[in-house]
């Protein structure tokens, strides 16, 4: 753990290092992507909590077990400080996950929309409050530990507040005609469907903010369902929407429309079979981290419907790597830039060439590529 700690500190500085000192001329920071803004802000999440917690976790585990203190012979002495250690360290790991998921939709859904990202600086300020905020509301995993009223009432509070950036930035993403077919390129469906927002995921967040309610679901299958809606829910389908989006880019080659939209709709529906259902043992008094329970509790449906679900997800994972593999091999020739996009990586061929850009291109707005196809669009030059 404390090798692999040092590999994500020094990957972060490295794309933070990046980012800030390789910028092309004319790519002030007012005009980077929202994809190299949103790593920006992740990174520093990374420096200022991930990896350095998880190296002094790591030590001071070891320093434990090796040294034999008085903690070991009290275990329960020690059990709220390592809590409080490890949910600063863990609440913010959240955030490096579905931060750079939040940059691909941000990238994506524009494009297919034919629409300048709405609300620019209001996206990046919201992303660096996100990244701010989510450092210090770590305590809302603790309602059930018994802190005292006051420390309740202000991680409840908090918690809240901070989920207004968060709708700012659905509100924005959701501003876009995502269901809307380029006028030019006919355009696989699923790349308008799997990185947009599935129902609120972060709904049941709110819920558990709420002291009262987290003290009666707090160690159920119900939390289980929440994180598992954000990890899935909000990660995993923008992930998949980043693979079909950049894999012309790096294969040359398109992927299979018919099988990319089996693709979504069995994951979907897997999806929701699988966590959608997982809510209602959590309310019915299921507890997490157990393996097995005796029959007549009423869980033994939901849990049935969840399998099936993962199975459903599986066959539909399956169907995607098979798409990868025979798209790479025999997928249509996709050109350089098969969506009009308008960021630099579609202006040289695909795949790119080993040294990338044979000149150092100058930008002067945030499409820069767009705005040089398209002259005449009135949204060109979009600052």
């Amino acid at each position: 753990m404390l090798v692999s700690g040092f590999g994500s500190i020094s990957t972060a500085i490295n794309i933070i290092a990046t980012i800030l000192s390789m910028r092309c001329p004319g790519m002030k920071l007012s005009r980077m992507p929202l994809l190299a803004w949103l790593n920006l802000v992740m990174a520093g999440m990374v420096i200022l909590a991930v990896s350095p917690l998880t190296q002094l976790r790591s030590c001071f585990r070891s320093t434990v077990t090796l040294a034999g203190t008085s903690s070991i012979r009290r275990p329960e002495a020690l059990q709220p400080f390592w809590m409080h250690f490890f949910w600063i360290f863990g609440h913010p790991e959240v955030y490096v996950l579905i931060i750079p998921a939040f940059a691909f939709a941000s990238e994506i859904i524009p494009v297919f929309s034919r629409k300048p990202i709405f609300g620019y600086p209001v996206m990046v300020a919201a992303t660096i409050c996100i990244g701010f905020i989510g450092l210090s509301v770590w305590a809302h995993h603790m309602f059930t530990i018994g802190m005292n009223s006051y420390a309740n009432s202000f991680f409840c509070v908090y918690d809240n507040g901070y989920r207004g950036p968060y709708r700012h930035q659905d509100l924005q993403l959701a501003r876009h005609d995502v269901g809307r077919k380029d006028p030019v390129q006919d355009a696989d469906d699923l790349l308008h469907r799997i990185p947009a927002p599935v129902p609120d995921r972060r709904l049941t967040g709110v819920m558990m903010s709420v002291a009262p309610f987290d003290w009666q679901l707090g160690n159920s299958y119900f939390v289980v369902a929440h994180f598992h809606y954000v990890i899935v829910g909000g990660i995993l389908f923008c992930l998949f929407g980043a693979f079909y989006y950049w894999f012309p880019k790096i294969t040359g080659r398109l992927l299979n429309e018919t099988l990319g939209k089996l693709h979504f709709w069995l994951f979907a529906i897997g999806f929701h079979l699988t966590f959608d259902s997982m809510h209602i043992p959590g309310l019915l008094g299921m507890p997490r981290r157990i393996y097995t329970y005796e029959p007549g509790r009423g869980w033994e449906i939901w849990n049935l419907i969840e399998t099936i679900g993962v199975f459903v997800q599986g066959i539909a994972t399956l169907i995607f790597v098979a798409n990868l593999v025979l798209s790479y091999f025999n997928g249509p020739k996709a050109g350089n830039d098969p969506w009009d996009a308008w960021t630099l990586e579609w202006s040289v061929s695909s795949p790119p060439p080993v040294y990338n850009f044979a000149s150092i291109p100058t930008v002067a707005s945030r499409r820069p590529l767009w705005d040089l196809k398209h002259p005449e669009d009135p949204d060109s030059h979009y600052e």
